[in-house]
């Protein structure tokens, strides 16, 4: 393994995205880290030019990836590119298997030639909802097919011989830049502010999370060179209905605009677990982890998204 200036160095898969721009964002500002930032086409990390390396890199590529790895000789892997819209997930599943599936198998390969520590995002969709919320221990039993390409990852990975860690999370929010993507908040604020009527489900129940409490769980996995399954989400056990009523109230605005629903009145292609959540008194023991509450969560999104509107 090789460091740059006694650094530990860590590759982030997947920066572009929400999950990727926090993690290089946190881990830019540590002094102990070298952050290699990759992700599909130009970078969108303007906000932080200098305090990484940015390499565009396609991990479906082979030959790409042991080039990265050549290169950095990294310490430290965190995959958090993943195609995650579950329904395209089940639509398009040769794409899926691919981009979760093929492309892991391939960073693991690397991990093993390079002696690189692989942290992998996993998801609260490898079990089926009928127990949760869930504990590293429990046992998967994925509805859909990207919970299938994640559980199916996991299996591989643990099978192994590098040293892994193993992160499951759940229904991720915040702000990130040039984003295809919204969240929950910023749905919620925009629709009743618009003056839409939003249909959510109070049947389905999830421990939201905050990128920023994701990414500080993935660098706390780093600096304490853990390994093994863990739990990185909110500590909230909240129905989607529900946050979206603590979002109109933070925000206050009227909550009679948000109708009140359950799953079978929506026709999605991909079945959705009932009942996730995840414990998370491992990480919180282990780790050091302290996630913020979802109500502290909506406070930061809406500073964040009040500065994205000044900068950009």
């Amino acid at each position: 393994m090789s460091t740059q200036q006694n650094k530990t160095t860590v590759i982030i898969t997947g920066a572009n995205g929400l999950v990727g721009q926090k993690l290089v964002e946190l881990g830019a500002k540590n002094d102990q880290l070298h952050i290699i930032a990759t992700g599909r086409g130009l970078s969108r990390l303007h906000q932080l030019d200098g305090k990484f390396t940015y390499v565009s890199i396609d991990v479906t590529k082979e030959e790409e990836l042991a080039h990265l790895f050549a290169t950095h000789s990294p310490d430290f892997v965190i995959h958090s590119a993943s195609m995650t819209d579950v329904d395209r997930c089940e639509i398009n599943r040769d794409l899926c298997y691919e981009q979760n599936i093929k492309a892991t198998e391939r960073i693991l390969s690397e991990c093993g030639r390079h002696g690189t520590h692989l942290i992998f995002i996993s998801t609260d969709f490898v079990f089926d909802g009928k127990n949760g919320p869930y504990g590293e221990d429990d046992l998967p039993n994925p509805l859909n097919y990207y919970g299938w390409t994640k559980f199916e990852t996991e299996k591989t990975i643990q099978k192994s011989t590098v040293d892994w860690t193993i992160i499951r999370t759940n229904l991720v929010y915040g702000v990130g830049y040039d984003l295809t993507r919204s969240n929950i908040v910023l749905w919620v604020k925009n629709g009743l502010e618009m003056g839409k009527k939003l249909t959510l489900v109070d049947d389905q129940i999830r421990t939201p999370t905050l990128a920023e409490d994701l990414a500080a769980g993935c660098l706390l996995v780093v600096e304490k060179k853990a390994t093994g399954i863990f739990n990185i989400s909110g500590k909230d056990l909240l129905t989607p209905y529900d946050m979206a009523c603590l979002t109109a109230d933070y925000f206050e605005l009227d909550k009679n605009q948000i109708i009140r629903t359950d799953s079978s009145h929506f026709n999605q292609v991909a079945q959705r677990p009932i009942k996730t959540g995840l414990l998370i008194e491992k990480a919180e023991k282990i780790l050091g982890f302290e996630p913020k509450s979802f109500g502290e969560g909506i406070a930061i999104v809406s500073k964040q998204f009040n500065l994205a509107k000044q900068k950009f």
